[in-house]
């Protein structure tokens, strides 16, 4: 680890508006193959790793075997957005401001590369960005809520832990950045609300990245100056 000073930003549903168009994927992934699970209870399963979600969507006497055909099922029907992600408000901005004061700006995400290539280009801020991890970064079965990112995120950029703030939408998100004793800052963009991701121990919260933005130098992230 190095000494930099850094936030760590998850992508998806916190910069990249994609939360619910996961949750419209897994949906469809998982009718095509018989099962019928609520669109609310998918949502609040985004974020966490998808080697996860059929697991924890389906239960352990589920057929693991189709494990694998459900995340291919997914990535299909989610690779039909790709060309039209958006960035949420103020996400590009928020990551130049942060590396014009002085921070290490790393996007911390469990996407593939492709997903990944996806939401740099919908972000279009990679002059702000020093590192970005993937899905190949974590660990087997070490995704969210595992930190197993989050500290290839720190190894990648140098960014000192003691002196870096983590930035996500989700719940899995609060939980991996717990277990290495990073602030977390929920996003309440995603779709979860202020009270669930400050219950699950976000040391603030806000709307959106635009919202953070302009809170930025009374944030946690303006103290790290």
């Amino acid at each position: 680890m190095g000494e930099r000073r850094g936030v760590l930003f998850d992508v998806d549903g916190t910069l990249v508006d994609t939360t619910y168009l996961h949750a419209v994927c897994w949906w469809s992934a998982l009718r095509e193959y018989g099962h019928d699970v609520p669109m609310a209870v998918i949502h609040r399963a985004v974020g966490m790793g998808g080697d996860r979600i059929p697991g924890h969507l389906l239960g352990d006497d589920r057929d693991p075997a189709q494990d694998d055909a459900l995340r291919a099922a997914h990535k299909t029907f989610y690779g039909r957005y790709r060309g039209d992600l958006r960035p949420l408000p103020g996400a590009r901005e928020l990551l130049f401001a942060c590396a014009e004061r002085g921070l290490t700006v790393v996007l911390a995400s469990s996407a593939d590369a492709e997903e990944l290539d996806a939401l740099r280009k919908a972000l279009d801020a990679d002059d702000a960005i020093a590192a970005a991890t993937s899905s190949a970064d974590a660990r087997e079965g070490g995704s969210k809520p595992a930190p197993d990112i989050l500290e290839a995120a720190l190894a990648q950029s140098g960014v000192d832990p003691a002196r870096a703030v983590f930035v996500g939408d989700s719940v899995w998100d609060v939980a991996a950045a717990g277990r290495l004793n990073l602030p977390c800052i929920g996003l309440t963009c995603g779709g979860t609300c202020k009270s669930e991701l400050a219950g699950a121990g976000a040391v603030a919260v806000y709307d959106d990245p635009a919202a953070l933005l302009a809170l930025l130098e009374e944030s946690p992230l303006g103290l790290l100056r």
